[in-house]
């Protein structure tokens, strides 16, 4: 979280303790980095060998560790005061890259900052003598640019003082990325699953050279800038009435260990177009380091009615009050059948896909129709064919062995039942979980070239890009514009109108001057 300069203590040597402490976490978490940095330049020069391969999946798995803890660091420091930050980063500017300069062959857009017409100190005329620019790198869909925020430097004939327009305010603070080159980088790494180091050789290859560690460090600030839009769209997410639930394992690097253990990524997903609802889509995500049952409860503290879930006993505890109601999901049910069904093909799993398959058929026709249509058709059609399937199910079960995965898939729906058949009194309620779990697609498939997460933080992170993106397209909006807009904007935005930029209420900064 921000570091007010309220918070911090009016006694000098107490805030020079603290100070000290932040800078002394910044040089080891620099140390750190350079120890797994000489670590990945070993591995890289084995490239042959019998074990090569397994070098060169350790050696990915070093970089992104790497990204992460450099990631890290930059979220801390955007999120630290400004007295903060200036000290950590004197404490490790000697063991950070020089910068560079923006590369020469790249188009540059010329952007004049008007400076005053008259001297501000007595009125008086001001004559030009000289200016200023200061460069920001950028990215539109296709190619890089190079910006040029060019400052006039005037002076007054009258009291000779030297006037120019105030420096120009960047996405992130202390960095010179542009908010679409960020967004690009953000979406580029949590949507196309593109780690950053992979990012970095694709930017090479149109000669724009950027070390992981500074495309890191913007990673972490990002994240940092968009926390008051998160904010509000937990607090929006959980005035629902009804939330569809999922989690999903994420290898995460136990620090120190150089083993992984396995933290949980969380989505609350809100959808009322099954039932033509007022409330537009969202999907939230949260991190955890494990799966115990006090994360839920403590993301849905202040949720009161339905959700959607899997079985999971976590949930048990919220569902024992009057607070939160469990609907199941027939897709896990049917799930079950067909693992079954496609190992041995047997008859009476067929019988029970096919018997949910009629509900889902009702389901196809009740689609978009108000509550109150689907709850009266439900009841006139579903609840006779669930009833169907219980006695069917409570029959057949006796004949098998109570060992076989058949009869496993039996106890599964019937434990459920009673969460199962909600869904047919309440039209506003779906047949299944599939909304959390589409959600969730985006991250099985990240896990998939990330190997694991960095840090608890990085995880951290990831549900913060991961809740933006995905409400974005569930939206229907381009996520790379979105954020590209919402990062030029958020720091001189008012707090009290935050909401206005959260996917469902955003609209350009050109449409929203026209309208204005």
């Amino acid at each position: 979280m921000p570091i007010s300069p309220d918070q911090l203590p009016d006694d000098a040597d107490a805030l020079k303790r603290i100070i000290a402490a932040m800078a002394q976490d910044a040089v080891n978490a620099q140390a750190e980095i350079a120890k797994l940095r000489f670590q990945l330049a070993r591995y890289r020069r084995a490239e042959f060998g019998r074990s090569s391969e397994k070098q060169e999946r350790e050696a990915d798995q070093l970089e992104l560790a790497i990204e992460t803890l450099e990631a890290d660091q930059a979220e801390r420091l955007a999120a630290a005061s400004s007295v903060v930050a200036a000290a950590i980063e004197a404490a490790v500017e000697g063991r950070k890259p020089a910068r560079r300069a923006l590369p020469g062959h790249l188009p540059r857009e010329d952007m004049i900052d008007a400076a005053p017409c008259t001297c501000p100190s007595c009125g008086g005329a001001l004559r030009r003598i000289g200016e200023d620019a200061t460069e920001t790198l950028d990215y539109v869909p296709g190619r890089f640019k190079v910006i040029r925020h060019i400052r006039e430097k005037l002076s007054c004939r009258s009291c000779d003082i030297v006037i120019a327009a105030p420096a120009p305010d960047h996405a992130i603070a202390r960095g010179r990325a542009g908010a679409g080159l960020l967004a690009h980088i953000v979406v580029s790494k949590y949507d196309d699953h593109l780690p950053l180091y992979r990012q970095a050789e694709i930017f090479a290859r149109e000669g724009v050279e950027l070390e992981t560690s500074t495309l890191s460090g913007w990673v972490g600030a990002t994240a940092a800038a968009l926390q008051p839009l998160i904010d509000a769209l937990a607090t929006d997410v959980m005035t629902s009435d009804t939330l569809h639930v999922d989690d999903t394992p994420v290898p995460v690097l136990a620090p120190g260990a150089g083993k992984t253990k396995t933290g949980r990524l969380w989505t609350y997903v809100r959808d009322e177009r099954p039932f033509g609802g007022e409330r537009p889509p969202a999907a939230l995500f949260f991190y955890s380091p494990d799966r115990k049952g006090e994360h839920p409860r403590a993301h849905l503290k202040d949720f009161r009615g339905v959700i959607h879930a899997d079985g999971y006993a976590g949930f048990n505890e919220l569902f024992a009050g009057d607070r939160v109601t469990e609907a199941g999901c027939w897709a896990h049910v049917r799930r079950k059948f067909f693992d079954v069904h496609a190992a041995i093909g047997a008859p009476i799993a067929k019988e029970a896909l096919d018997r949910i398959g009629q509900l889902y058929g009702v389901e196809e026709r009740i689609t978009g129709l108000p509550p109150d249509h689907r709850r009266r058709e439900r009841q006139q059609r579903s609840t006779p064919i669930a009833a169907a399937l219980a006695a069917w199910a409570e029959e057949t079960v006796r004949k098998l062995s109570r060992k076989s995965e058949l009869a496993t898939a039996f106890r599964y729906m019937r434990a459920r039942w009673p969460a199962l058949v909600r869904c047919f009194d309440d039209g506003r309620l779906a047949l299944d979980n599939n909304p959390a779990e589409r959600a969730l697609r985006g991250v099985a498939i990240g896990r998939k070239n990330y190997l694991f997460a960095g840090s608890d933080a990085g995880g951290r992170r990831a549900a913060t890009m991961y809740s933006l993106i995905e409400t974005a397209k569930l939206s229907g909006i381009n996520p790379q514009h979105y954020l590209a807009d919402v990062l030029a904007r958020i720091a001189d935005h008012p707090a009290r109108q935050i909401a206005d930029l959260l996917p469902w209420n955003w609209q350009p900064a050109e449409a929203a001057r026209a309208a204005a």
